[in-house]
């Protein structure tokens, strides 16, 4: 398994935005030869700059370059690059200097692999690996040390599984995902009946599917459908320590942040944001484009394109002015309390006077 390791390779600024995008203002024919932060970069380093806080630094920095939103104005004495979207340019150049080296092909000897694997071209299998039966594997997927594969799993090419997955019976992976360290897929869904005073356990008897182009998070939980399948659809991302239960559907491209908490049987749809720490009520739906925010518990379904926070949630612009009120709580008990001395004393000790 090789490491991501810096490329030794020097550009020109020109050479450099042919690949990562932009517009030149400054000297095109500058050697850039690493990317580093805006407080750190060098003579022949590239950084960006997107903020107010950011842009204001400029007049008194090293870099070699600077990526900055097309907006930007100010006159400065150093290179620019001009982009529509200056952090996503900066990703692409980081691509550039820190490429991914494809890991080593081919099956340890300390893999323990079941009957009737069918596995694709250039597949990299890592020690303490456990595959069970009748599992097929795309081109070049990279399964690395300690993954368990469950039997009749498929994963599709070019995924990566990072050590101590792991993916049980009959769950799909699809191309292109990248599960990281600790994630369980396919664990059984929360499922019990009242029998007396105990519990009868609900077989858990359908799958997870992941589609193409998923990214999950470290130590995610992400449970089988009773029947049937929790879905996450395609271009979903999801932060480390995200729960997500039975029969849930994820749509397409949604971002779900840390510590997120998705009860069964619920959609969301697509495009949607769940912020850190929020929690979703199970048979719920929220809308496409939605966004819920930090540590909200959302009890009711959520129109498309809604934003909400807060617990219960309730509009974010609400959310907003409760929060200045409870912040005055103390303030406004100590008002309310004089008033009512003064209507005590006003109505003789509360009661009322007769005319």
């Amino acid at each position: 398994m090789k490491a991501i390791q810096k490329t030794d390779n020097e550009v020109t600024l020109a050479e450099l935005v042919d690949i990562i995008g932009g517009d030149i203002a400054g000297d095109a024919n500058k050697p850039i030869c690493g990317i580093a932060p805006i407080d750190t970069a060098g003579k022949n380093d590239i950084t960006f700059a997107d903020s107010a806080k950011a842009l204001k630094q400029l007049e008194g920095i090293h870099a070699g370059a600077v990526i900055v939103p097309c907006s930007f104005t100010s006159s400065v004495s150093v290179n620019l690059v001009y982009s529509s979207s200056p952090r996503l340019t900066f990703a692409r150049a980081l691509r550039y200097f820190y490429p991914k080296s494809p890991p080593d092909a081919g099956i340890s000897r300390k893999a323990s692999i079941g009957a009737d694997l069918r596995a694709g071209r250039d597949v990299s299998i890592g020690p303490s690996v456990v595959i069970g039966d009748n599992v097929v594997l795309g081109d070049r997927v990279c399964l690395y040390p300690g993954v368990v594969v469950g039997d009749n799993v498929k994963i599709g090419d070019d995924s990566e599984v990072y050590p101590n997955v792991t993916i049980l019976a009959d769950c799909y992976v699809g191309s292109r995902v990248i599960i990281h360290s600790g994630t369980v897929i396919g664990s059984d869904g929360y499922g019990f009946v009242p029998d007396g005073d105990t519990h009868f356990k609900i077989p858990q008897v359908g799958i997870v599917q992941i589609e193409d182009d998923v990214e999950i998070g470290a130590c995610n939980t992400i449970d089988r459908a009773t029947f049937g399948r929790t879905w996450i659809r395609q271009g979903v991302k999801t932060d480390n320590q995200v729960h997500i239960g039975h029969n849930v559907t994820i749509g397409e491209n949604s971002l779900i942040v840390a510590q997120v908490g998705i009860a069964g049987s619920t959609s969301i749809g697509r495009n949607v944001t769940l912020a850190g720490q929020a929690g979703i009520s199970g048979h719920i739906n929220i809308g496409d484009a939605a966004t819920v925010g930090p540590q909200a518990g959302v009890s009711r379904s959520v129109a498309q394109g809604e934003v909400v926070s807060g617990t219960p949630e309730m509009p974010h612009r609400q959310w907003l002015k409760v929060n200045r009120i409870i912040a005055r709580l103390p303030e406004i008990k100590k008002r309310v309390d004089k008033l009512e001395a003064m209507v005590k004393k006003m109505t003789g000790n509360g009661e009322a006077k007769n005319g």
